[in-house]
Order: C-alpha cells, then structure tokens, then sequence
C-alpha cells in the first residue's frame, strides 16, 4: 500500500457534515458566508473561483458558474463571457501566486462518462503545471504528492486576486471581481 504523510488533510477527513441534504456543493458554497472556510477564493457578478480539495497540484481551481446546469448550451451569453473574464482572471492570478510554468485548463462535461464527479454543474478546471511535475512517485509508484496545503494556497491566490485592478478584497470573505 502506498502512503504519502499530508497531516493537513486530517481537518477534511474529520469535519463534520454540516449539511447532509445539500443538493449541489457548488451551489451550497455560493451561497454559504464563510468563503475563506470554503475555499472560494473569488467572486464575480455571474461565477466564482474554488480551490479544488483534491488538487491534483498545487493550485488546482475551478471556475464555476452561478447557473446550475450541467449544460454548457444553457449558459446565457452575459454568463458565458463572465465565465470566460475570470478564467482569464484567475490564470492571471496563478501566475502572480505560484509561477507555474503551464495550465491545463478544461471542463468534463456528459456526466461520469466524461470524468467528472459532479456532473449537474459545470465547472472549469484549472491546473497549474510546472516543468518536472510529474516525476517517479506517479510513474513508479502510482502516487502523486502535493507540496502545498490548500489554505496556504488559498492565501497565495488570494493575494494575488486582490493585488488586480478593479477588485474589493474584503476580510472576510472572497476578492470581488468588479
């Protein structure tokens, strides 16, 4: 069995299931007051940015629209391009906080079939890439090793999201997108 030493994790592994009956994660976190608790690093008027909890680097974000719908034809135009303006963001973003050398970037859309495992509301991931980032522990030994918590992440990228022009970085919650 391969074990890889993440004692940050434990906070995940141990929470308590505030909300059993939620019907759609994203949507809980949308509307949820503690956007630092949750991972959401950034809001705009139609999406917002969240740290992935199972990152697959460092990073590892998704852009997710308010609308809930696993169909990309059902975003309205003014979301479509709200959507697309905090990608660009949040690359920005990225390369501000961490410097990555890459990104792969994406959506798993057509349910299970495509990947993803939540497939009634889309969502973009985004995945800083470095050079050398895939190394012997995946190739070998069928393990991946992530070198960042995801709450010192989360005050990297924050950082970064609030150092851009024509945002709000309030203390409590998400940088605003303007």
């Amino acid at each position: 069995m391969d074990k890889v030493f993440a004692p940050w994790r434990i906070e995940w592994v141990e929470r308590e299931e505030t909300n059993p009956d939620v019907d759609c994660v994203f949507c809980a976190f949308r509307a949820g007051d503690d956007d630092r608790a949750n991972n959401l690093v950034a809001r705009s008027d139609h999406a917002f940015v969240l740290l992935n909890n199972y990152p697959y680097n460092p990073g590892h974000v998704m852009v997710i629209p308010h609308t809930h719908t696993g169909e990309y034809g059902d975003l309205d135009d003014e979301t479509l391009l709200d959507h697309a303006r905090l990608k660009q963001r949040t690359f920005d973003a990225l390369e501000t906080a961490l410097s990555p050398d890459a990104f792969n970037a994406g959506l798993n859309l057509g349910g299970s079939a495509a990947g993803g495992s939540i497939d009634d509301h889309l969502h973009t991931h985004v995945v800083p890439r470095w050079n050398g980032d895939t190394n012997f522990m995946p190739v070998i030994s069928d393990t991946k090793v992530i070198v960042e918590a995801v709450e010192e992440t989360y005050d990297r990228l924050y950082a970064a999201f609030a150092s851009q022009d024509g945002t709000t970085a309030p203390e409590d919650g998400a940088v605003r997108i303007e």
